[in-house]
């Protein structure tokens, strides 16, 4: 039997939350026989794989990665800001006015 880790045991909180989904039979019994291979139960089975899923889906989604020559077009931008353009003073002054 190969090792399974419940992501969701540390978590200290009560299952109060529920969900629920269809699927094809093909697929449940997939994950049932899964499942019974780990040992585990399908509601566990389940829960771990789709919270892992979920942790890095976030994480993919919180972080920027970027190429070498990107990475150094913004340092540029950031070490020397770009003037600013006539629109912009023209709102800056709106705004000082108390027009805009």
């Amino acid at each position: 039997m190969l090792r399974f880790q419940d992501s969701t045991a540390a978590i200290d909180e009560p299952k109060t939350a529920r969900m629920e989904q269809r699927t094809k039979p093909s697929v449940k019994a997939q994950i049932q026989q899964a499942a019974a291979l780990l040992g585990i139960d399908e509601t566990t089975f389940v829960t771990s794989a789709a919270l892992e899923q979920a942790k890095g889906t976030i994480a993919d989604h919180e972080r920027t990665i970027l190429s070498a020559e990107d990475r150094e077009v913004i340092l540029a931008a950031l070490d020397t800001p770009a003037e600013p353009t006539d629109a912009l003073r023209q709102t800056l002054a709106l705004y000082k006015t108390g027009s805009a």
